[in-house]
């Protein structure tokens, strides 16, 4: 089954989050949990709705926090949740331009190494001889 698809009703989802159904709806007008809704506008809630439900619960009963509290929490886990996905495209990025330093660096050395120094006799010109004209 799909974590995140909508498959309970809210009395079920009710029980499995060993609540009220009148709390899941007001949780729902605080923006706590945004359940799924069927063709017909029924409210179905997926398991990972459900596992937020209990947290939720968690939160407010064990750990003595509001709502307000609650919503912080969310706010914060979400914010940090973009953050560490920016760290890890940003990780990716300079990967790449180390790879790519590497890359310059051996064509460098390669130039480099192909690159012979002149260095003529006193009075020698640096003209091809196929251009002097006799």
């Amino acid at each position: 089954m799909d974590h995140d698809r909508g498959v309970f009703m809210i009395s079920v989802a009710a029980e499995l989050a060993e609540m009220h159904p009148q709390t899941l709806r007001m949780y729902e007008a605080r923006g706590l949990i945004e359940p799924k809704r069927s063709p017909k506008g029924t409210r179905l809630y997926s398991q990972a709705d459900v596992e937020r439900l209990r947290r939720i619960q968690e939160m407010t009963t064990e750990w003595g926090m509001n709502l307000a509290g609650v919503e912080k929490v969310f706010e914060l886990e979400e914010q940090l949740n973009r953050m560490q996905r920016k760290v890890q495209v940003l990780e990716g990025r300079a990967q790449q331009l180390q790879d790519e330093i590497v890359r310059l660096e051996k064509k460098r050395e390669s130039v480099k190494a192909e690159i012979v120094r002149y260095e003529g006799q006193p009075g020698t010109s640096l003209i091809p001889i196929k251009h002097i004209k006799r």
